[in-house]
């Protein structure tokens, strides 16, 4: 009823704000706050669920216009918060299902394993469960009209196949599917008559329901600790390891890990403490919870927020300590001494910290603000590097993206060694998306 809900919510508000080190208002717990705030004193708790819930639903969409006055960089991006913007999304689905606008018969999903006992499932064996066929499926103008397609045809034909636990949903011209079904192989040949995929996911469910159920227990390690890091990029990855990250879990901007795959790799480290790189502010809320509900050894944080602080961390994380509170200091003192800077394209016209961006032009970002900005990437470096000061270092590390070419490169490396003869340059392969160099000055 409104009143469990109210209290709730009132419960949410103060985790929310309490898991967060330092909130920031005009984000979602702003628009949390507020719409709980403002619903509490329209409606009391006394109003039915569905009238309390459209309140609520008003005044978080009123509270996310008004994140724009809250923080600068919306207001000059002309956008909302977008976790804000999601939390409205979740409070719109839970009224209009209250209200029987949106069908909430479907079961849930299974969910995902994150290992696989290959031999849970042998000659001998027999496919009992079938298959968690999961895709995405892009409608094609050559094979049905986008815009006017019924999704009830996804449904017929999964059905028609025998399909279980059978989710589909239109997203533009997108098809959405997970199906349980004995023969995968007719679902995919028959969903290929309205388009295209572009992503498909296929597991044995005898394979998985065994491994859920008999579980080998994690290693245990001679090791004092274990080193994790969180990175991306294959470059990245190859390069913590090889400088004491004993175990790397993939995120980074825009793909966070969840606080479950965190739990998972703290307990395949086998050790009795963990010290965590989570080399994004992001990742490092998600950290900070999985070591509060991790249990079986103790997690150390250094609040790392590039892949350039975390590498720095590592030069001074020395295996055999065991004073970890002092390691984990120094190895904070060492990431807070990199300047970091990412140089990325920029999507779409904005105007971010009093400087004006074109679509297409190339920005260096160094401590959330645009630090320069230019027609190429290697223009955008050494923009950058002429604006924060390089020579007053002594050390820069430039890890190269996945979509920079060798002669681009190459002529970056050449142009620095000349502008700035005392500083001493080393280069990795990176090979990360999204940013086309990452610089760590030191």
């Amino acid at each position: 009823d409104a009143a469990t809900l109210g209290e709730a919510l009132a419960h949410a508000v103060r985790r929310a704000y309490g898991a967060v080190r330092e909130p920031v208002e005009g984000t979602i717990l702003t628009v949390l706050r507020e719409a709980t705030e403002c619903v509490a004193a329209q409606s009391g708790t006394e109003a039915p669920l569905a009238e309390f819930l459209r309140l609520h639903l008003e005044a978080a969409e009123r509270a996310l216009e008004k994140t724009k006055e809250l923080l600068p960089a919306l207001a000059e991006a002309d956008v909302v918060d977008s976790g804000g913007a999601g939390y409205v999304c979740f409070v719109r689905g839970m009224y209009r299902a209250l209200r029987g606008e949106v069908d909430t018969t479907f079961r849930p999903l299974e969910a995902e394993r994150s290992t696989v006992d290959v031999n849970s499932f042998t000659r001998d064996s027999v496919l009992t469960y079938g298959y968690c066929t999961e895709f995405l499926l892009r409608l094609t103008t050559n094979k049905v009209d986008p815009d006017t397609f019924d999704i009830g045809r996804v449904y017929a034909v999964l059905e028609a196949l025998g399909g279980e636990s059978i989710v589909a949903y239109l997203e533009g011209d997108v098809v959405k599917v997970h199906v349980h079904t004995f023969t995968p192989g007719a679902v995919l040949s028959e969903m290929q008559a309205f388009g295209e995929f572009l992503t498909l996911k296929i597991e044995n469910m005898s394979v998985g329901h065994s491994a859920s159920t008999v579980k080998a227990p994690p290693k245990k390690s001679d090791k004092p600790f274990s080193v994790l890091a969180v990175a991306t990029g294959e470059g990245l990855c190859a390069l913590l390891r090889d400088a004491g990250a004993d175990a790397i879990v993939t995120g980074g901007q825009s793909a966070n890990p969840s606080t479950s795959e965190l739990l998972s790799a703290f307990a395949a480290c086998g050790t009795p403490s963990i010290i965590v790189l989570p080399n994004n502010k992001n990742v490092f809320l998600a950290a900070k919870q999985a070591a509060e509900l991790y249990e079986d050894g103790e997690v150390y944080i250094v609040p790392t927020h590039s892949v350039m602080e975390g590498y720095a961390a590592l030069s001074v994380i020395t295996p055999g300590i065991t004073d970890l509170a002092t390691l984990t200091k120094n190895a904070t003192r060492a990431a807070q001494e990199v300047l970091g800077g990412e140089i990325t394209r920029a999507v779409k016209d904005a105007a971010v910290g009093g400087k004006a961006v074109k679509a297409g032009e190339y920005i260096a970002i160094v401590d959330g603000a645009i630090a320069a900005k230019a027609s190429t990437p290697e223009d955008a470096v050494l923009g950058m590097l002429s604006g924060v000061g390089a020579s007053d270092y002594e050390l820069l590390t430039l890890f190269v993206g996945e979509g920079v070419t060798e002669a681009a490169r190459a002529s970056l490396t050449e142009r620095i060694a000349s502008a700035y003869e005392e500083l001493a340059v080393t280069v990795y392969e990176g090979g990360q998306a999204v940013y086309d160099y990452l610089v760590a000055l030191e």
